[in-house]
């Protein structure tokens, strides 16, 4: 496998690779990262249908991009995806995946005309006292102080970041800025975090610093993200053979390890109670997502909270990667990520509008009617006064195609479900969908003499608690995640959020997909690049960019320095007068 750019390498077919038709592969969950590698099995490596197996514990495929109506519960999106326009890996898949709503054109095709029509900016961007705007406006409101520990981070090794947390190397300077209210209520980071992966996501998203205020470097999907995403994947699959086996828990992969190869060698499962086997030889390839974002996530309903399930079950998703982490120890450190769900938990829910009576609400804080088909809220509006540290965001209605006409699909979260709320006064994990709607209509401005009618009649709310939704941002050093085929490994990978790759960025689409596309490549030996990461944090004018906007347009020149630094920065630009250096800086007002 390697990497590749531009698009003589985009546009080409590989040939078939050698042996191919003698292979099998089974495919372990059925999430992006599963489905990426499923669907590039079929299109690069050209591999039979009928010869990929994707077993998956439950009864619907899609892992944590998920978007279904529970019967007498209710709709239930336990989080949201938010896109960017260099998710290389992805475009380069779904322009092959058809659209199951217009015949003829690609998944892509869609997406594009979608968010060129109806491009995604937000009004509002976050609230204070009770649905007022708190008026960021799209500052980052940060000190050069805190502008240069950002650089700083920016510019320090990886090597030297393992283990860090967020708050070893931000302090308040940056921790109270509009910049780390944009930046945690967005990514979901918490201060305790990684600072590798906080270091990671600002090189990986430089290019869209400027657009983090009022989310305008977003692309969002038309429908939730089960039904614009993974169904059209799932259907391309079905339409080359591919085999689904749901209800297939697999419990353990065993393997044959020494220094110079490792083999799969048998894939253990439990099926209906049931427990069975698939023994492997080398030409049997085996793609294994480990660990999982959504593991042990629970719903309540209207009336009864979602349990906080901390656990880790027999034979469930970390379960598995503990037994396989035993064998070998390239095969990652899974108790980094899973041993402290009280640092890797947040709470979501879904509320369904069942009238018009909160409709007033939302329109006077998004400035926008949620019943013309277009952009909403254009990303998440945050409340900066909740103890909960409450998000919520509507995109395009109807979220599900058959939502009933009228209501509308709001998606709510909260990063601290273990602080009392300031309307229930109660631990949003302890509290009903019912309880969480009336946290939220008090800070969109309902009078409290109506919350509690209007969160009862008006709505109907599905809260989802997830322990290990952050886990991946635990603090961590290189090898707690394997490579995606570790060194030595015949005839298996690893998938998604706990697999490492180079440069991307995990709690994306982009870093699933990559997994998927690099694992199948690898494997196959396909002659065909696989597209690298988007190289902006190579790019002067990106950096340039993305220095002055960070500072809210201030010009280096206005920087709070010493004398010293005053002299040698007027003799800097002394040296470069009427050069094209000077011609660039005064292009994206350096100076």
């Amino acid at each position: 496998m390697y990497y590749a750019s531009g698009n003589y390498e985009a546009f080409a077919r590989p040939k078939k690779p050698e042996g191919v038709d003698q292979k099998s592969a089974y495919i372990v969950g059925s999430g992006l990262a599963a489905l990426t590698a499923a669907c590039y099995l079929v299109r690069d490596g050209q591999m039979k249908g009928e010869h990929v197996h994707i077993l998956e514990k439950e009864q619907l495929a899609g892992g944590a991009c998920d978007g279904w109506k529970f019967e007498n519960v209710g709709y239930v999106m336990r989080g949201g995806r938010e896109m960017d326009n260099h998710f290389e890996v992805m475009w380069d898949l779904f322009r092959s995946i058809p659209s199951i709503e217009t015949e003829g054109v690609s998944v892509l095709d869609e997406y594009y005309w979608l968010n060129k029509e109806d491009p995604n900016y937000s009004l509002c961007r976050a609230t204070v006292n009770r649905g007022e705007d708190a008026h960021t406006d799209g500052k980052f409101d940060i000190s050069d102080k805190g502008a240069m520990e950002i650089m700083k981070l920016f510019f320090t090794p990886n090597e030297d970041l393992q283990n860090k947390r967020i708050t070893d190397v931000f302090d308040d300077e940056v921790l109270n800025s509009n910049f780390w209210l944009y930046w945690r209520t967005m990514f979901a980071f918490e201060n305790w975090h990684s600072a590798l992966e906080m270091k990671l996501y600002i090189q990986r998203f430089i290019h869209h610093i400027g657009g983090l205020p009022d989310f305008k470097a977003l692309r969002f999907t038309k429908y939730n993200q089960y039904e614009s995403m993974i169904l059209p994947m799932v259907k391309y699959l079905e339409s080359y053979g591919v085999q689904f086996h749901f209800g297939v828990k697999v419990t353990n992969v065993e393997f044959d390890c020494n220094k110079q190869r490792k083999l799969a060698t048998r894939i253990d499962t439990l099926r209906d109670g049931k427990e069975e086997h698939i023994d492997l030889t080398e030409n049997d390839l085996v793609f294994i997502t480990n660990g999982g974002c959504v593991e042990n996530s629970s719903i309540g309903d209207q009336n009864t909270p979602a349990k906080f399930n901390t656990e880790i079950r027999e034979s469930g998703g970390w379960d598995m990667w503990r037994k396989i982490a035993a064998q070998d120890p390239s095969f990652g450190h899974p108790d980094k990520f899973c041993s402290d769900p009280e640092q890797t938990n947040w709470m979501s829910a879904t509320v369904e509008t069942l009238d018009d009576r909160i409709i007033p609400y939302i329109k006077n804080i998004c400035k926008r009617d949620p019943f013309t088909g277009k952009v909403v809220t254009g990303g998440i509006v945050s409340v900066k006064d909740s103890s909960w540290l409450l998000s919520w965001t509507i995109n395009r209605q109807p979220q599900f195609k058959a939502q009933p006409k009228g209501h509308c699909l709001v998606w709510v979260y909260g990063l601290f479900s273990d602080k009392p709320g300031d309307y229930v006064k109660k631990p949003m994990r302890e509290c009903t969908g019912k309880e969480i709607c009336m946290e939220w209509l008090y800070h969109i401005g309902v009078p409290e003499d109506r919350i509690e009618e209007l969160a009862e009649t008006s709505a109907n709310t599905v809260p989802c608690m997830m322990p290990y939704i952050t886990a991946f941002f635990m603090p961590r050093a290189y090898g707690d995640r394997p490579d995606v085929v570790p060194a030595g490994a015949v005839n298996f990978a690893f998938l998604g959020q706990f697999a490492e790759t180079k440069r991307d960025t995990i709690f994306t689409t982009e870093y699933s997909m990559r997994t998927g596309m690099e694992a199948v490549y690898t494997l196959l030996n396909v002659d065909r690049g696989v597209p690298e990461v988007w190289g902006s944090v190579y790019d002067l004018r990106a950096l340039l960019d993305a220095t002055v906007k960070l500072r809210d347009g201030k010009k280096v020149t206005d920087m709070d320095l010493g004398l010293i630094e005053r002299l040698v920065l007027k003799e800097a630009l002394k040296k470069i007068e009427h050069t094209d250096i000077e011609k660039l800086l005064k292009e994206y007002n350096v100076i």
